[in-house]
């Protein structure tokens, strides 16, 4: 062992100058941090940039060190203390395993307080937290638990016909107490409760917004479509995918025998993205919810709650994580349903999902996850984001007849309908009489979002805050397909 080689490992370790007797909570809320985390290890005798000072009674700070821990720590967690030689000097390194019996509390003026680490640094555990170390310090997880809810009172039918499609086999009722869904008194789990047609669980939600550009506030029409859900996990799940699958654009390239697809999204890549958000996150944090934000560049999957094992996404390689699953019940029948795996390869997924476009397209994209201790993201970028393929390059935005003969966007008989029936500027209202559409919302979904943003059609200021009411016209590329389509 070299303290040398620890040496910018911050998240594991601390460096300490001296032993502080006069203030011990200062050295022994990182041990409280350490043993409630992921363990790690003391150094006394480095300065914090550093450099290797040694101490001048290494047995004595030893000594006091194992006593503290001893009368000030509850309960004592376990820690291996050792003196180390090194250039002639002396050092105190106490290792401290990341424990079970969570939380580890500090004594200290009367009160207990436990700690977690975060990054480099010790800091006292919030209520949340703390909610977190008990449970794991009781050995169970949060979906294993018994809820408030009775089984006869809800019904489970997406679940019995997503079990038929995917085993062919019945959801029996002995499989809810099988799987853990049901307590032996009738009760729901937690789980349970989260595979409930109409979950009671009122933070199982996903909120789902196409963003109009790269920001939330980008201009005049902020979002092009939203929705918010909520439900059993299933139908979220479903939901999500369908919103995904309503926002995504599809661009193909012609060969002379067939075509080539180019997804915005590698359907893989968000499937599993979305998944992982609803199994991994943090029920614990209430009044929080998944979050699907779709940018002209990229897709953002939001979800609470940070890594289970407490690493920073950011410090780890994404393909060598190790699996360790916050919720496992849910976990484990989402891998009897066949919509995950159980070794846990939900990052390697994403990634080869990415790859496999990126060597079709002949230029890389990679997607980048990001956590903290209370958030966890997954960013997908947009494919087809400057058009990339082959080593050349094209601006959606200003699409050429040249260029549609070798990149060509997916145009609906919906969107044709409504680039014929725009002429000048018109108010959604003159619009839907003239495609015979009654059904607002069918209208915004169908015709007029994939019309935007696909760039056929544009908003226009309202003509004065007296008529507020917002009206569309064609761009140049809309004017375009309205001619082609009446040669036609």
């Amino acid at each position: 062992m070299k303290l040398a080689d620890y040496i910018g490992e911050a998240t594991a370790y601390d460096k300490k100058l001296m032993l502080e007797r006069k203030d011990p909570i200062s050295w022994l809320k990182s041990v409280s941090a350490f043993a409630n985390t992921q363990g790690g290890k003391l150094l006394y005798g480095v300065s914090d940039s550093g450099e290797l000072i040694g101490l001048e009674n290494a047995e004595k700070d030893a000594e006091d060190i194992s006593e503290a821990i001893k009368m000030q720590m509850d309960p004592i967690p376990q820690t291996n203390l050792s003196i180390h030689e090194e250039d002639g000097k002396r050092f105190v390194v106490v290792e401290i395993f990341a424990g079970e019996e969570t939380p580890y509390y500090v004594r200290h003026k009367g009160s207990l307080t436990a700690y977690v680490r975060i990054g480099n640094e010790s800091v006292k555990a919030d209520p949340l937290e703390l909610n977190r170390l008990v449970l794991k310090g009781s050995r169970r997880s949060w979906d294993s638990f018994s809820s408030v809810y009775k089984r006869k009172d809800f019904s489970f039918e997406v679940l019995y016909a997503t079990y038929h499609e995917k085993t062919k086999l019945s959801f029996e009722e002995s499989d809810f107490q099988s799987f853990g869904l049901v307590t032996d008194d009738g009760h729901l789990t937690n789980a349970g409760a989260l595979f409930a047609d109409k979950s009671p669980v009122r933070h199982s939600r996903v909120f789902c917004t196409r963003w109009n550009g790269l920001d939330k506030a980008h201009g005049l029409m902020e979002s092009f479509d939203d929705d918010e859900y909520s439900g059993g996990l299933l139908s979220l799940l479903n939901a999500a995918k369908d919103f995904v699958r309503r926002n995504r654009r599809m661009m193909w390239r012609k060969t002379p025998d067939s075509r080539i697809d180019y997804p915005e999204y590698p359907e893989r890549a968000y499937e599993e993205s979305i998944i992982n958000g609803l199994i991994h996150r943090d029920y614990l944090e209430l009044g929080s919810e998944v979050h699907i934000d779709i940018f002209d560049d990229r897709m953002e999957i939001y979800s609470p709650g940070g890594m289970p094992s407490g690493d920073i996404v950011q410090t780890l390689d994404p393909r060598d994580v190790s699996s360790k699953r916050r919720n496992p019940v849910i976990a484990d029948l989402f891998q009897r349903l066949d919509l995950m795996e159980r070794r846990g390869s939900g990052f390697k997924k994403i990634l080869n999902a990415y790859q496999f476009e990126s060597e079709k397209r002949g230029h890389e994209f990679v997607p980048t996850f990001r956590s903290t201790g209370s958030s966890f993201f997954v960013i997908l970028p947009n494919l087809n984001y400057g058009i990339k393929i082959n080593g050349v390059q094209q601006d959606p935005s200003q699409v050429t007849t040249e260029v549609t003969t070798q990149v060509t966007t997916q145009v609906t008989t919906e969107v044709k309908r409504l680039v014929i029936a725009l002429i000048g500027e018109m108010r959604s209202d003159a619009l839907m009489a003239s495609i015979g559409i009654k059904q607002k919302e069918d209208f915004r979904t169908r015709y007029l979002k994939p019309a935007i943003v696909d760039g056929f059609v544009e908003m226009t200021q309202p003509d004065s805050p007296r008529s507020p009411t917002q009206k569309y016209r064609l761009t140049e590329k809309g004017v375009a397909l309205a001619q082609q389509q009446e040669a036609n």
